[in-house]
């Protein structure tokens, strides 16, 4: 399995961009889909977006879609989420998820980070 360390939340107001970072170690990076889930207060745990092993394809769910960016870079064990145009709802704990499924989804990521806050203020 692969070990992984979310970075990058923080407190940004309406409109504003922010990049996430997520910094995987262990064996076998490039093996692994990766993506990103978030969970907001009192809510389960959702997709966000997901990006394949060699980089070449990404999925986004709708909410997010044409405003966050999702990439990898296995030479340096690394997956980013650029978010762009954020509005209050995406307000969230962001987590880092590895899996080696066809379809990522919670009940498929093998691996998660331990999550970071991203807070959109009004």
């Amino acid at each position: 399995q692969v070990q992984l360390v979310e970075s990058g939340g923080g407190l940004v107001q309406v409109g504003g961009s922010l990049s996430l970072s997520c910094a995987a170690s262990g064996r076998s990076f490039s093996g692994y889909a990766m993506g990103w889930f978030r969970q907001a207060p009192g809510k389960e745990r959702e997709f966000v977006a997901v990006v394949n092993w060699s980089g070449s394809s990404t999925y986004y769910s709708g909410s997010v879609k044409g405003r966050f960016t999702i990439s990898r870079d296995n030479a340096k064990n690394t997956v980013n989420l650029q978010m762009n145009s954020l509005k209050s709802e995406d307000t969230a704990v962001y987590y880092c998820a590895a899996s080696r499924a066809i379809v990522v989804a919670t009940t498929t990521v093998e691996s998660w980070g331990q999550g970071t806050q991203v807070t959109v203020s009004s």
